[in-house]
């Protein structure tokens, strides 16, 4: 069985000086618990690793090793390379491409309700748009994130869970997973 090039974020660590964990540590901890290739994209928890173990195991092991080694738990998101390629190769809005801070891929652990989904739909404002495909919510706000009432009531309204990254981080960890695989 070869291994598996893995996309993994965390969510809400080193943001704002609260649950502040070190990515040294990190690709320290996670090469001990048998990850290989391990490699981490800025202080916001994106970490790229590869592993003969299934996604769904990858993911507990990281959690419980990572709550071990800082003290707090931080839910993490999982994709393959190949699912992490679909993802960007998939997304709605070339134009982001122009300004990747402007375009978001939020990723969801589950699927939303479908009133979910159109309750978002009647937060956004003329700017903004959405689209939801599979596992991935792809959000364009031209005028930022920062001020956007949709990306503020997204956790609340779709009740699933979620993390975004801004494009620039999704097309660099899509690098570095192809550079692992």
């Amino acid at each position: 069985m070869s291994d598996t090039a893995f996309i993994v974020l965390f969510r809400g660590v080193n943001v704002g000086g609260n649950k502040v964990a070190r990515m040294e540590t990190l690709r320290k901890v996670l090469g001990e618990a048998g990850f290989g290739k391990v490699a981490t994209y800025i202080q916001s928890g994106n970490v790229v690793l590869t592993s003969v173990r299934p996604a769904a195991e990858v993911a507990a092991i990281i959690e419980k090793v990572f709550a071990e080694t800082f003290g707090f738990s931080s839910r993490v998101t999982i994709r393959s390379a190949d699912a992490w390629g679909r993802i960007v190769a998939d997304n709605p809005f070339p134009q982001g491409a122009d300004d990747p801070k402007r375009l978001h891929a939020v990723l969801l652990d589950e699927a939303p309700a479908a009133g979910a989904v159109e309750r978002l739909r009647e937060l956004a404002t003329p700017s903004e748009r959405f689209v939801v495909g599979e596992g991935v919510l792809y959000l364009f706000a031209p005028d930022g994130i920062g001020t956007s009432k949709l990306a503020a009531a997204m956790d609340r309204v779709l009740d699933v869970p979620l993390t975004a990254r801004n494009w620039r981080t999704v097309l660099t960890l899509l690098e570095m997973a192809g550079k692992a695989a």
